[in-house]
């Protein structure tokens, strides 16, 4: 954690400065939180998949996941408003920039025939979310102990104002983008 957070401080925000001529040092963007969410269709009538997955989540985050519930009844999904459908972390701070590393540096390497992130799935906003398919690229995860392969949603939310300042803020924390 200390390490990006000290190459933050030393070489992102002095980059950013020059490139996007930014006249003070709290106008440079940040990393401001790591939402990190996983859901499917099966969780609504096996709530023991169900607890697995946050186990998993809790396990790779290194904090307890929130569940999260079904906003509206569907009738053609057999779905019912309040209905457990998935879990979401929300990571700040220390715990966020601890598992953006070992994202970078342990994780994403581990995905085969990793070729760089797509560069464009930002939202306009600054926020940049990836997918994964596999859970097993954490090395928390026990490949003995999975009972099913379970995909996630990673989202990084920025003070970025544009999808350009966003890109460069993480391109200089590391994440690798397809060039």
């Amino acid at each position: 954690m200390a390490r990006l957070k000290k190459k933050y401080n030393e070489q992102v925000v002095p980059a950013l400065m020059k490139k996007h001529a930014y006249k003070n040092t709290m106008m440079v963007p940040r990393l401001e939180k790591i939402v990190i969410n996983t859901s499917s269709g099966e969780f609504a009538g096996n709530a023991k998949g169900l607890d697995v997955a946050i186990n998993e989540l809790a396990s790779i985050s290194g904090q307890k996941p929130q569940m999260t519930r079904a906003k509206k009844s569907i009738a053609g999904f057999k779905l019912r408003e309040g209905q457990p459908l998935g879990a979401a972390v929300t990571l700040r701070r220390e715990r966020m920039y601890e598992f953006f590393d070992r994202l970078v540096t342990v994780a994403l390497p581990r995905v085969r025939d990793f070729r760089g992130l797509k560069a464009n799935s930002f939202d306009g906003r600054g926020n940049y979310t990836m997918g994964i398919k596999e859970q097993i690229i954490f090395p928390e995860i026990n490949y003995d102990k999975v009972d099913k392969i379970r995909g996630m949603n990673i989202t990084f939310v920025t003070t970025a104002q544009t999808n350009d300042e966003a890109r460069d803020l993480l391109t200089e924390l590391g994440l690798p983008f397809k060039k």
